[in-house]
């Protein structure tokens, strides 16, 4: 009888994280979209490949990688696809995918070999400290945007308070103190309630939610981004330098964000084998490269552990291809404050960096500034990568970087170089 409870407790605890780690992400189902309607893609069928792929690749993170992680199309990869690869170097749409689909090859080469595991063992573990709290404050600054408590400064500033007048900021505030207490009295399936609350509030003071609905029955046109990659351009050298640049973002971002928010880490070579998989099927499916969600956090510190989170997080995708109207009684601010406090807690790993140690702690500082303020996780990776090697050379503890991390840094250098005369 105790086994019995103990396993429904257990079941529930991961069935909720699932359910929060959908709601956290489920933005992407319109932002995604809208992100490659710049890039000359038709947004209703975007809505259905961002959905269908995330759909595929949740089902196989839950199969074959069994961990809480959620992989959708990433934020930073589709803005390189859009304003890097279509604006920026003047490829058509169906060109950037066929970029994604070969970088996407190279990506399921390092996963399923023994190059993972070497990169992974090479990164120091204050890069990977960097990494998590990094993450966190992207995640931090991210719930903020969406809760309307920052905006785009004036007179200067980078950001400013956004205006407490506004319905949805107050709303958001409501939220955070209702989630934040909830979160505090360790009641379970805090994340969900408050975003339940926050939502039913948001409806009776007609706040709205996320706002494009999509008629189900263009689905059938589908088949207009399916398998269109054009490898014309496969000769150009433009072409070859793009598949680097998405490449390192795709391995590296990915790599980053797992060895941060994963709760087991021996589930860390399935879970990126699975991300590589997925990545490449995304190309194919007609929309751009997938990679673990930052948000499956959300669901970790509800207490996901296990791949139900992940088949969880699939179902409701599924359901979201015919309910994906329904989206729009969930506002945005409702989502924020799960963000927020899921950041915070994830900075909370600054304890483990010995700040005494400044050659430690100036890659790591590097990499937690960068990510949030560049919007790129790859751009965190790639100074706090070479900055490594120099600060520890400086101080004479060159026996503390492997010949795995010289190559690493170069190749960040190499990468940098490459994406400043590509952009």
């Amino acid at each position: 009888m105790l086994r019995s409870l103990k396993s429904y407790k257990e079941t529930r605890t991961q069935v909720l994280a699932g359910i929060t780690s959908f709601f956290a992400i489920s933005y992407i189902i319109i932002v995604n979209p809208m992100i490659l309607k710049d890039a000359g893609m038709p947004f209703d069928l975007s809505v259905f490949a961002t959905i269908i792929i995330s759909i595929i690749g949740c089902l196989i993170m839950a199969i074959w990688g069994q961990a809480p992680i959620i992989l959708t199309p990433g934020m930073g990869v589709n803005a390189f696809f859009t304003y890097t690869l279509v604006v920026s170097m003047h490829f058509s749409w169906q060109t950037a995918i066929a970029v994604s689909i070969i970088s996407s090859l190279f990506y399921i080469v390092i996963a399923f070999s023994k190059l993972s595991d070497l990169l992974s063992n090479a990164i120091p573990q204050v890069i990977k400290t960097g990494i998590t709290v990094g993450i966190g404050m992207f995640l931090v600054e991210l719930g903020l945007e969406k809760a309307g408590l920052i905006v785009s400064g004036h007179n200067g500033s980078l950001l400013a308070l956004g205006s407490l007048q506004n319905a949805g900021t107050l709303l958001a505030l409501f939220g955070l103190i209702i989630t934040l207490v909830l979160f505090l009295m360790k009641i379970p399936g805090n994340f969900i309630i408050g975003i339940f609350v926050t939502s039913i509030v948001g409806f009776i003071f007609h706040i709205k939610g996320q706002t494009a609905t999509v008629q189900f029955s263009k689905i059938n046109s589908l088949p207009q981004i399916f398998a269109q990659g054009n490898f014309e351009a496969i000769g150009d050298i433009k072409f070859w330098l793009a598949v680097f640049s998405m490449t390192m973002i795709l391995v590296f971002e990915s790599m980053g964000l797992l060895e941060g928010i994963l709760p087991n880490k021996s589930k860390f070579k399935r879970s990126f084998q699975s991300s590589a998989i997925t990545a490449f099927l995304s190309g194919i499916i007609g929309t751009s490269p997938t990679v673990a969600a930052a948000e499956s956090a959300a669901g970790i510190e509800t207490g996901g552990r296990t791949g139900l989170v992940a088949l969880v997080a699939s179902v409701f995708f599924t359901a979201s291809l015919f309910l994906v109207g329904f989206l729009k009684y969930v506002p945005q601010v409702a989502i924020a404050p799960v963000i927020i406090i899921t950041g915070a807690t994830m900075m909370q790993n600054l304890k483990l960096i010995n700040f005494e140690d400044f050659s430690d702690w100036f890659p790591a500082f590097l990499i937690i500034v960068l990510i949030p303020l560049t919007g790129s996780i790859a751009t965190g990776l790639c100074f706090g990568f070479i900055s490594y090697p120099i600060t520890k050379s400086v101080v004479h503890q060159t026996q503390e970087i492997s010949v795995t991390m010289w190559i690493l840094s170069l190749i960040f250098l190499i990468n940098l170089i490459c994406s400043t005369f590509l952009t």
